[in-house]
């Protein structure tokens, strides 16, 4: 079992940046996956970022990609979301998911139902 905590948003104005944090609870950290998503208003949650255990593999879906860099630190048992260049429809709830399979591909990735546990999530809210 592992608990996770988001922390990181607020406000912010388009073209700002923001750094979200995830902390896991436990020793077993650095063997899970992880996965950021998020979830507006009267939308599904969809994918947003994920590494792996290792560290050596990411996913970054279209819509962020060049802009928000997913990255670990397992002497922390932390996972973070760096966002910049941010738009107003970046504005979301955003979770940090954990997956404790060994197997970790752009197949699996994606999907929130691959994802075992998961924080309670933190606002972003972008302002144009």
């Amino acid at each position: 079992q592992v608990q996770l905590v988001e922390s990181g948003g607020g406000l912010v104005q388009a073209g700002g940046s923001l750094r979200l944090s995830c902390a896991a609870s436990g020793r077993t950290f650095r063997t899970y996956n992880m996965g950021w998503f998020r979830q507006a208003p009267g939308k599904e949650r969809e994918f947003v970022a994920a590494i792996s255990w290792s560290g050596g593999s990411t996913y970054h879906a279209d819509s962020v990609k060049g802009r928000f860099t997913v990255s670990r630190d397992d002497a922390k048992n932390t996972v973070y979301l760096q966002m910049n260049s941010l738009k107003p429809e970046d504005t979301a709830v955003y979770y940090c998911a954990a997956d404790r399979r060994p197997t970790f591909s752009s197949g699996t990735a994606y999907t929130d139902k691959q994802y075992d546990y998961w924080g309670q999530g933190t606002q972003v809210t972008v302002s144009s």
